[in-house]
């Protein structure tokens, strides 16, 4: 198979999954498919082809498809393979997938989250350099 061919492959792979996964968004929401392609602006058959992996849609569809579903415009951007995902992992993940909050909401959560992972590295990189025997190399150092 040639270079090619497979990038063509991926990209053909992420559309579907992508569309796959706004139509679990969808469903999960209980809104129908002309309902959210009236909320994100787009025609109907357009939504469809994309739930059904024949469209690969724009960074700017996928935001308003995000705002119609209420859902982070980030985490289609990762399944889109726009962004890369961020650290965290299930926690980030549950924050960003919960239509109850505001996008304000949901980075402030992040926010302090992400201080209290700092804080806890800082604190047990203190510990361990402190319990190390005198002479021993840490394990930490590169």
């Amino acid at each position: 198979m040639s270079r090619v061919e497979d990038v063509n492959q991926a990209v053909h792979g992420l559309s579907r999954d992508i569309g796959e996964y706004i139509r679990s968004q969808r469903t999960k929401a209980q809104i129908s498919v002309r309902e959210l392609a009236k909320l994100a602006g787009v025609s109907n058959p357009y939504l469809s082809q994309i739930e059904r992996g024949l469209r690969k849609p724009s960074a700017e569809i996928l935001q308003q498809i995000a705002k119609g579903l209420r859902i982070s415009a980030e985490a289609l951007y990762v399944r889109a393979g726009i962004l890369e995902q961020r650290q965290g992992g299930a926690v980030v993940d549950a924050v960003l997938a919960d239509p109850e909050l505001s996008e304000r909401q949901k980075q402030v959560l992040l926010d302090v989250y992400e201080s209290f992972r700092r804080e806890n590295e800082t604190r047990i990189g203190t510990a361990i350099a402190t319990t190390l025997p005198a002479g021993q190399p840490s394990t930490t150092e590169e």
